[in-house]
């Protein structure tokens, strides 16, 4: 598989390691530095791109890819609201749109585990539920996209919480989520359910980036046979028995 990699910090060198490491070749990279190499002909030369940049340029970027009628997999959090259109752009043009909020397999068996406890605990409310994140100084979303997930599952599975806030809960129907931005943490996500008896956490400690760029890696070597706005869900395909 030929890939062009769009972001080359810290994760981009990280994915260029393992598309070597599992015999692919890195066709393109793309950076701040070099912005204008992002062509359709350049694009073409690669079977999948991989995008992990910034919020104001994700966008964009998976535009050009998809226009340029490559599959694209991203990993840029914190544009939301501009999902909806990527995806829609996607379906428009027939193309292949791989995003998810984290690529680690160890969150992505957090975000299915946090979903049915979620549903269990709705049945006790003497449990209160909260979250805390913690990444690095140079994190530029807050809350994170992990976490925002993480929130969305709960109150997906529990009908007394229906929004999530960036600090402490004013009203019974939040999910309160604590952000922390302290020196090189990869990435730590927690929920506790909290009651007067105990304590119940589940928590996920990322060690480095490897993981997330293996996620990333493998999306990519999936998208380049699927179609569509595709998610960590398709690809595992997880299934409670």
């Amino acid at each position: 598989m030929k890939v062009a990699i769009i972001g080359y910090g810290v994760m981009g060198r990280e994915i260029e390691k393992i598309l070597q490491e599992r015999g692919h070749e890195t066709v393109l990279v793309i950076d701040a530095d070099n912005r204008d190499m992002l062509t359709a002909d350049n694009l073409r030369k690669a079977d999948a791109a991989i995008e992990f940049t910034t919020p104001s340029t994700a966008r964009a970027n998976v535009s050009a890819c998809l226009q340029a009628g490559i599959p694209v997999v991203c990993g840029t959090t914190g544009w939301n609201d501009d999902l909806q259109s990527a995806c829609e752009e996607c379906d428009r043009l027939g193309g292949t749109f791989f995003w998810s909020s984290n690529f680690s397999i160890g969150v992505n068996i957090m975000f299915m585990v946090n979903r049915y406890l979620a549903h269990i605990m709705d049945r006790f409310p003497e449990y209160e539920v909260s979250m805390t994140e913690v990444h690095h100084t140079r994190k530029k979303d807050s809350p994170s996209g992990t976490a925002v997930t993480i929130a969305e599952g709960i109150i997906d599975n529990m009908e007394r919480k229906s929004s999530w806030v960036n600090h402490a809960a004013s009203s019974a129907s939040e999910v309160a989520i604590e952000s922390v931005r302290e020196g090189d943490v990869p990435g730590i996500h927690e929920v506790r359910y909290e009651s007067e008896a105990d304590t119940l956490t589940i928590r996920h400690s990322a060690k480095g980036r490897r993981g997330f760029a293996l996620g990333a890696v493998m999306a990519a070597e999936f998208a380049v046979t699927h179609k569509g706005v595709l998610c960590m869900d398709d690809m595992l395909d997880f299934k409670l028995k």
